[in-house]
């Protein structure tokens, strides 16, 4: 049975193929030398180049982090630090959409059961989206407070304000400096 149905795919990939053509015989050798000579793959030519340090994570001396690897719109959040010092979050109060923001407002708030902070923007621009789903589970802060419990997106008037932000070693040493004060 399997030898027929073996030797109906192969009719069937001929039939596929269309009328049989003239080709040039080569032995197996050959075959494998025109194979190696051959490239695997083309690469792609970039047209585009950018600096890797341009769209890394950056963190302001308030605790809170931007992400702009969106060219569209950054994510703010607040960092690992600020989620360990606050402690269980309780509530989160989020910025309104379309709420035009300039660096250094508060556009926010986290309760937790030792205390409340609020959140400010480290850059000027425009909300276009909150993370609604912390209204629920105010929790996620604590969990992924650099990841799922981010707060808001603003699309930024100017990439000029981030570059006054730390990077991620800066602010590592930053808040070790906080720490033994």
């Amino acid at each position: 049975m399997s030898a027929a149905i073996g030797q109906s795919g192969a009719a069937f990939a001929r039939a596929l193929q269309g009328p049989a053509k003239s080709v040039a015989r080569c032995s197996r050798t050959q075959l494998q030398r025109m194979r190696a000579q051959r490239p695997a793959f083309t690469p792609a030519a970039r047209s585009f180049t950018a600096s890797a340090r341009s769209f890394e994570k950056r963190y302001t001396e308030d605790h809170e982090w931007i992400d702009t690897s969106n060219p569209e719109s950054a994510t703010i959040g607040i960092s690992t630090y600020a989620a360990k010092a606050l402690g269980d979050v309780v509530y989160v109060e989020l910025p309104q959409m379309d709420m035009e923001v300039n660096k250094g407002d508060a556009i926010g708030a986290v309760e937790s059961v030792k205390s409340a902070s609020d959140i400010m923007t480290p850059v000027s621009g425009v909300i276009t989206e909150v993370n609604s789903s912390l209204e629920e589970k105010p929790s996620k802060i604590n969990s992924s407070p650099e990841g799922d419990g981010w707060l808001a997106k603003v699309k930024m008037t100017s990439q000029d304000e981030v570059q006054g932000l730390m990077d991620a070693e800066a602010y590592r040493k930053f808040t070790e400096e906080s720490s033994d004060k």
